[in-house]
This record gives structure tokens, C-alpha cells and sequence, in this order.
């Protein structure tokens, strides 16, 4: 548990993480996903409860753990007129062992910006520096808070790739994200967090499943929306949810569930005025156990 003067960040949370496994915490901003990644890393103390990291505690086994560990913040900041060989090199003197830097820059594709300034950098590039320097030490352990947030599709994929190569070593990955199709993409296990407690735990596959739909259908209708007991009754449906004038159908059935619709629009003297359906995702996970989507946040 983790209490600030007016808030309540990490409200009794039981998580356990093994070893090999890329596992997510997922949530808004807000939810408690930094605080409780900055006591595991060491930075924060809690104020209850037990942390163990590797078998080990921040409280008699630090330096062990600084030297197991990689950690990449939120937002790392690196001397802009450093090259980044130098940067890399400056970090790979902090631990005894660890890859070259011409590993590093390998690992992370930027052997060609050895030379360059950090400060002339793309925002995708220096993710991955950032990146780079957390390897520095070959850690058992990685930490990431929010990797990709602000990156472009391409920088994000180059990362998820970074991140594939760590995992296929069989080291371990825990990271924060608020990008869905990100946890779903890189993790073994995630866990959602929302106002401070772990509302739900499992694969994304698990989650997805336990939902109840394998597939989701967003309307909107001309005039009046009509009623969610009449649109529960539609075949395949079972979830129903208003978003802003746009309704949201969960439905495990999309072959029945849409020509139903449909009819029943018509009936109802309307007209579709959108009409959208995709997969069920672990954004709609979030939906199902909150009421609110992530984008609210």
C-alpha cells in the first residue's frame, strides 16, 4: 500500500511475477501503475506490505538488486550533448558485466547514430537508448513505464522488437502501459489496475473470454436511441452499453446479432448513421468492469 496526503495511490495490491514471463499492468492514467512499478524498482517506499524482487528486498539486499536489475522511467532524461556511444558507454561502466556497446547499439538498431547527439534523436530513438541503457548490465529483470507512450506505429514496433529479443533469452519483462493492443501483443499475463486496486488478473486471452463475447458492434441511429432491454434481446447480445449518443453491443454471435440489428432499426422507423464492429480487446475488458473507456481517463 502506498497513501499520499490526499489520495490513496496503491490500495492493497497481491501480485506475483515469474520468472521468463512479460507481464502488464494495465490502466489508466492515474490507476496506480507507476507508483507501484517505482516501489518495486526502489525508488518509493511503501508504506505496508511486503516487496520482493528476485527473492531479494530493497531493504537488505540493494546493491544485489541494482546490479540484477534494468530499469526504464517514464521519462528518462540523458545529457542531450553526449553522443550515444558515450551515453551507452557511461552506463555500461556501472556494472561488472554486461554486453559491448557495439552490443547494445545492435540489440536496440542504432549502430548508425553512434556519433549523433542524444538531443538530435527521434522520440523513438532515444525510447530505445533508454532502453539500451537499462541492458547495460544484463539484468535478470526488466522494467518498463510506459515505453511507447507518444511513439509513432513504426518506433513502437521497432521497440516491441527490442523487447522480443529480451524475452526470447528467457529474462523477465514487467512493464506499465495504457495501450491495450500493446499488452496484447507482448505480454504472457496482464493485470488491470483502476483507482489504486488490481481489478482483474489473467492472460489476454482470459480476460477477453471473460467477458462473454468474442466480438463487439458500435452503432448509432438516427433520432431516439431505442431502449437497452429491447437491444438485449437481440440474438447473441450480451452486454449492452451507451457511450455519448453511440451504442455498444458485446455479442458472441456477430453473424446473427447484425442482420438482427438491423431489422430492428428498420422496424423502428431509423437509420443507422454509423455502424462499426470489431474483436473483442482488453480496452473493452476495461469497459465491461468500469463502465468507462480508457480514453475517458
Amino acid at each position: 500500500m502506498k497513501r499520499y496526503p490526499d489520495v490513496v495511490a496503491v490500495a492493497g495490491l497481491d501480485l506475483d511475477v515469474g520468472r521468463g514471463e512479460c507481464f502488464g499492468l494495465l490502466g489508466p492514467n492515474g490507476a496506480g501503475k507507476t507508483t507501484t512499478i517505482e516501489i518495486l524498482e526502489g525508488l518509493l517506499d511503501q508504506d505496508e506490505g511486503d516487496v520482493r524482487v528476485l527473492g531479494l528486498s530493497w531493504h537488505g539486499d540493494r546493491a544485489e538488486l541494482r546490479r540484477r536489475l534494468g530499469v526504464q522511467l517514464q521519462e528518462t532524461q540523458l545529457a542531450d550533448k553526449l553522443t550515444v556511444g558515450e551515453t551507452l558507454r557511461i552506463f555500461r561502466s556501472f556494472f561488472a558485466d554486461g554486453p559491448t556497446v557495439d552490443e547494445l547499439l545492435d540489440v536496440v538498431e542504432l549502430g548508425a547514430k553512434r556519433a549523433s547527439w542524444v538531443g538530435k534523436l527521434s522520440g523513438g530513438q532515444k525510447q530505445r537508448l533508454a532502453v539500451a541503457c537499462a541492458l547495460a548490465g544484463r539484468p535478470e529483470l526488466l522494467f518498463l513505464d510506459e515505453p511507447t507512450t507518444g511513439l509513432d506505429p513504426q518506433s513502437r514496433r521497432q521497440l516491441w522488437d527490442v523487447l522480443g529479443r529480451f524475452r526470447a533469452e528467457g529474462r523477465t519483462i514487467l512493464l506499465t502501459t495504457h495501450y491495450m493492443d500493446e499488452a496484447h501483443a507482448l505480454c504472457d499475463r496482464v493485470g488491470i489496475m483502476d483507482k489504486g486496486t488490481l481489478i482483474a488478473l489473467g492472460t489476454p486471452r482470459e480476460l477477453v473470454a471473460s467477458i462473454g463475447a468474442e466480438h463487439v458492434v458500435e452503432f448509432a441511429v438516427t433520432g431516439a436511441a431505442p431502449a437497452s432491454d429491447a437491444l438485449r434481446a437481440l440474438p447473441g447480445v450480451r452486454d449492452v452499453r451507451v457511450d455519448d449518443g453511440r451504442l455498444s453491443l458485446a455479442t458472441s454471435e456477430l453473424h446473427e446479432t447484425v442482420p438482427a440489428l438491423l431489422d430492428f432499426v428498420r422496424g423502428r422507423g431509423a437509420a443507422l448513421s454509423s455502424l462499426v464492429t470489431h474483436s473483442a480487446t482488453l480496452e473493452d475488458v476495461f469497459v465491461s468492469l468500469t463502465g468507462r473507456h480508457l480514453r475517458d481517463e
